[in-house]
């Protein structure tokens, strides 16, 4: 699911269609995360999350939309990737998943992932990623 360049209303259909609560699990296998931890990063409800699991329900559209903004992230960090360099053998999402985790100094020492529990924060984290990309990361 590449979202990164998709055309706006596309995206904002998928978030009011809401996605299916097995993306969780695709997800957080992508990023090398345990599915309670990346539960506790998009502070989802836990027993929410894997009754509608269970029973193949959808997300609700605000957890749709934080849900697909990590997915957005993963293919930001392919495209910077794919623009840079040499794309071949890179694993975005293996990549985005450990760097979620490291303390950064851009942040006063938090974690990037402290912020994907909130669309402004995960729009920090896609301008981080951009400094990043051009060189002006601080």
């Amino acid at each position: 699911m590449s979202l990164y360049r998709a055309a706006d209303q596309e995206y904002v259909d998928k978030i009011r269609a809401g996605v299916p609560a097995s993306y969780v699990i695709k997800l957080a296998r992508d990023l090398r995360f345990s599915r309670e931890s990346f539960l506790h990063t998009l502070h989802f409800p836990a027993s929410t999350i894997e009754r509608k699991i269970q029973k193949s329900e959808r997300l609700s559209s605000e957890q749709s939309e934080r849900l697909l903004g990590v997915a957005r992230l993963i293919g930001q960090v392919q495209e910077m990737v794919a623009q840079s360099g040499n794309p071949e053998g890179f694993e975005a999402s293996q990549w985005l998943g450990q760097w979620l985790n490291r303390p950064l100094p851009a942040l006063g020492g938090e974690k990037p992932g402290d912020y994907m529990d909130t669309i402004a924060g995960q729009q920090v984290v896609s301008r981080l990623l951009a400094q990043i990309q051009s060189g002006a990361y601080a």
